[in-house]
């Protein structure tokens, strides 16, 4: 038996918030979790939604019945089933999506990357394998893919603005292996913010806007740095 690899054209889709003129500050690309639906996922991201911001949910490529053959509906970025050729097929999507997204914008506005749970080893690994230049990256709950060499791309990382956010509560990460995650960061000497916030495995507004102010400190800081 022979296996045979080809590309073929698919209709993708992505969902947006907020109104993209050439005055927008700030383009966040936000990739959902496993078994969910871009719109829905985007519904989390409200507390952001103003002038300087748009927010762009793209749905991953991949949709199943949650349960059985019928009902509830959702989405997967990959599986471990041919999954070097479903990476290259959404780090390819994604570039797409936010090119298609750039030619309405200022040349100058910030690309904020945040990935959800599944979603953040998604754009670990796109932001590895782009050649787009972006400002920030978030894992929210989420974590680096073990195929990602942090070393090699320790310059890339720190220069991203990156942040973790985890609830206290969040089943799927326990303390041992927040502090895990961050001793291998450490390590590897990858610089990254930290917010801890009240809750389980959700994106909740409190910790949101408080990502959205460091995000806004950060730029600030780096437009001081440069005048002077």
């Amino acid at each position: 038996m022979n296996q045979v690899n080809f590309k073929t054209q698919k209709t993708a889709r992505y969902f947006t918030l907020g109104n993209l003129n050439k005055e927008t500050k700030n383009i966040w690309i936000v990739c959902h979790g496993y078994a969910q639906l871009a719109n829905h996922f985007l519904n989390w991201f409200k507390a952001i939604d103003n002038k300087n911001n748009f927010i762009v949910a793209p749905e991953a490529l991949h949709r199943f019945y949650w349960k059985g053959f019928e009902g509830k509906v959702v989405a997967s970025w990959m599986t471990k089933e041919d999954r070097l050729e479903d990476i290259s097929d959404y780090v390819n999507y994604l570039d797409e999506v936010t090119k298609s997204v750039l030619e309405q914008a200022n040349e100058d506005v910030n690309i904020h990357v945040l990935g959800f749970s599944q979603g953040g080893s998604t754009v670990c690994r796109w932001v590895t394998q782009s050649k787009l230049k972006f400002t920030s990256l978030t894992l929210w709950a989420g974590a680096f893919p073990e195929d990602i060499d942090y070393f090699e791309k320790r310059e890339l990382f720190n220069q991203l603005n990156l942040h973790l956010v985890i609830g206290e509560d969040d089943p799927f990460y326990n303390e041992e292996k927040i502090e895990l995650q961050e001793k291998t960061l450490n390590e590897k000497k990858i610089n990254y913010n930290m917010i801890r916030f009240e809750g389980r495995h959700k994106v909740l507004a409190p910790p949101l806007l408080e990502l959205e102010n460091s995000l806004k400190l950060n730029e600030e800081l780096k437009i001081m740095n440069y005048e002077l």
